[in-house]
């Protein structure tokens, strides 16, 4: 089951990778060449927060139920604390994660309810930007190609 699940969980990286990828070349072409807001615009920011809203339910089936590294660091978390790797996949990880999530969630919120096509662009552009800087950080690249 974790073998399968966290292998789902790296599918849905790479997916949510792309899908903020292609969200953030749209909304800043649309920014700077003040193109109107489109339905493939908001099509972008609609599949960017499917796929990194199922990321979170598959990490947190994996961080609350079934990985070995959180388990290891619940039995003693101060220990955990002092080792890198079960800091990272029991604290990290996860607060990184959670906050990019909520940003996008933010950023898709702010650029649909911005009233014009630049300020939607530029919304969607500053808000999945941050975002995606701290799944950059966030990712254990170590492990990426699992």
């Amino acid at each position: 089951m974790y073998t399968g699940l966290l292998h789902t969980h790296n599918l849905f990286r790479w997916l949510a990778l792309i899908a903020i990828v292609v969200a953030l070349i749209f909304a800043f072409q649309g920014w700077f060449a003040k193109k109107d807001w489109t339905k493939k615009d908001n099509l972008a920011g609609l599949l960017l927060t499917i796929f990194v809203d199922i990321q979170l339910v598959i990490g947190l089936i994996l961080y609350f139920f079934v990985s070995p590294f959180t388990k290891s660091a619940f039995a003693d978390f101060g220990a955990a604390m002092k080792n890198s790797v079960l800091r990272f996949y029991a604290v990290e990880h996860i607060l990184i994660m959670i906050i990019a999530l909520v940003l996008i969630h933010i950023g898709r919120v702010k650029s649909k309810k911005a009233t014009l096509s630049v300020n939607r662009h530029k919304a969607a552009a500053i808000w999945y930007g941050i975002a995606f800087i701290l799944i950059l950080v966030g990712i254990p690249w170590d492990r990426a190609l699992l």
